[in-house]
């Protein structure tokens, strides 16, 4: 079924950028077949906004930061585990600009940079990976009597999912526009998509 937007619903754009796209730092696999369908999506919205991750060098999520660790491990933090990545969306960086149209980008409403901070990574558009620190994108919704946020963008078992799961922990109507998304495995997608529908998020 499409999605029928509402004067209350906000489309959340999320990660957009070259670094996950073919050919990226960290690129999601056909990552760049979204690109037509976000496009659509986000001329059908009143409300649309963009994420960004936007790390400074030295992030702490970085796999070059940790004495030998490869990208793609697993260690303990502070706030939890912490998958080590490759060095991607770099302040200032060509892999960190945003791959949508002029047209999207003038349409957005509001850009939320995220994962700036170099000891904590952030996967959700509402809070980072701490569950406490907040983006301001929760604010933002309640000062417009937005009561919906539609997601759509990379990766769907990533910063997609997670911004679902917590729009609602934050008692928001949440959806994710499946075919505008694309994932990086096969087994933690499968692990998302159990939760988001656990927790009420629609799946489209």
């Amino acid at each position: 079924m499409p999605i029928t937007p509402k004067p209350t619903d906000l489309l959340c754009l999320i990660d957009i950028q070259n670094d996950f796209l073919p050919g990226g730092a960290l690129a999601v696999p056909d990552g760049d077949e979204i690109l037509p369908q976000a496009h659509m999506l986000a001329m059908q919205f009143d409300n649309v906004v963009l994420t960004q991750d936007w790390h400074p060098i030295d992030h702490k999520s970085f796999a070059a930061e940790h004495e030998g660790c490869e990208p793609f491990e697993v260690i303990e933090v502070d706030y939890g585990q912490q998958v080590l990545w490759p060095v991607h969306c770099v302040q200032g960086t060509t892999g960190a600009e945003i791959a949508l149209a002029p047209s999207v980008l003038d349409k957005a409403q509001a850009i939320f940079r995220k994962g700036f901070r170099p000891g904590i990574d952030s996967y959700s558009a509402f809070l980072e990976n701490d569950g406490t620190t907040p983006t301001g994108l929760a604010g933002f919704m309640r000062e417009r009597g937005l009561t919906r946020a539609v997601f759509a963008g990379l990766a769907l078992d990533y910063c997609v999912g997670f911004s679902a799961l917590d729009a609602r922990k934050l008692g928001f109507e949440a959806a994710v526009d499946l075919g505008s998304c694309r994932g990086i495995a096969d087994a933690s997608i499968a692990e998302r998509m159990a939760e988001m529908k656990a927790a009420g998020v629609e799946l489209i």
